[in-house]
């Protein structure tokens, strides 16, 4: 019985869960507008190395915002990691936007890989479709459409910042791009609001600028977390 007690402690000790949900004013991913006021919770497991999430988005003031549920497996080996994304959205291929239905020809699915190095002051990601609701080349295939970003964290006035530059190296209708295109510049701060001795809440703001559409934003948000 003991033992039993023992290796349930060990196993909990090892075994790290994340709830957690971020609410932000405005829903914008890789330099992309995905929709407006909008609540994001997530909720993830890890075991040494190896983690696996969900995350999800829905909007708060306009309900025809696109509603979106990924889930990734993920692996980190020192300073490198990779991993694979299934995201769903609520629109795509299928009329009745069905999550289990993974028809190739009719799906709301995509499936990304990813492979990602730290190099300590800045970390290199790279994101490729595999399969699913891709988009298509200027010759109307399969674009495998693929994004790059280098994200540098620094510290500056007590402020936790971080700074992204990504980009799409190839046309996608995916990303509504015709070739290499930057896509995503931001800034983003970040700071812990105290409410209570015991209690504070991580609040950020974030300023994106999408060269290739034209388009910037800033974005104001707040976490809660277990």
């Amino acid at each position: 019985m003991g033992m039993v007690m023992s290796m349930t402690a060990f196993a909990q000790e090892e075994i790290e869960t994340t709830v957690k949900g971020d609410v932000v004013s405005y829903n914008i991913w890789r330099g992309l507008d995905c929709g407006s006021v909008s609540v994001q919770p997530t909720l993830g497991v890890s075991y040494k190395d190896l983690s696996l999430s969900a995350w999800g988005t829905v909007g708060l003031a306009d309900a025809n915002d696109t509603k979106q549920l990924d889930l990734t497996l993920g692996y980190t080996a020192g300073k490198l990691n990779i991993g694979v994304s299934d995201y769903w959205f609520s629109v795509g291929l299928d009329p009745q936007n069905r999550y289990f239905k993974y028809d190739s020809h009719g799906t709301n699915h995509l499936f990304e890989a990813n492979i990602g190095y730290n190099f300590g002051a800045a970390s290199l990601q790279w994101y490729t479709n595999f399969a699913g609701n891709d988009g298509v080349n200027k010759e109307g295939k399969r674009a495998y459409s693929s994004y790059a970003e280098v994200v540098v964290p620094f510290k500056l006035s007590d402020i936790e910042w971080t700074a992204t530059a990504g980009a799409v190296p190839f046309a996608s209708s995916y990303y509504g791009t015709k070739g290499f295109a930057v896509t995503n510049l931001s800034l983003r701060a970040e700071k812990d609001i105290k409410v209570t001795d015991t209690f504070s809440i991580p609040v950020f703001a974030r300023i994106v600028g999408n060269p290739c559409s034209q388009k910037a934003y800033l974005i104001f948000g707040f976490t809660l977390k277990k």
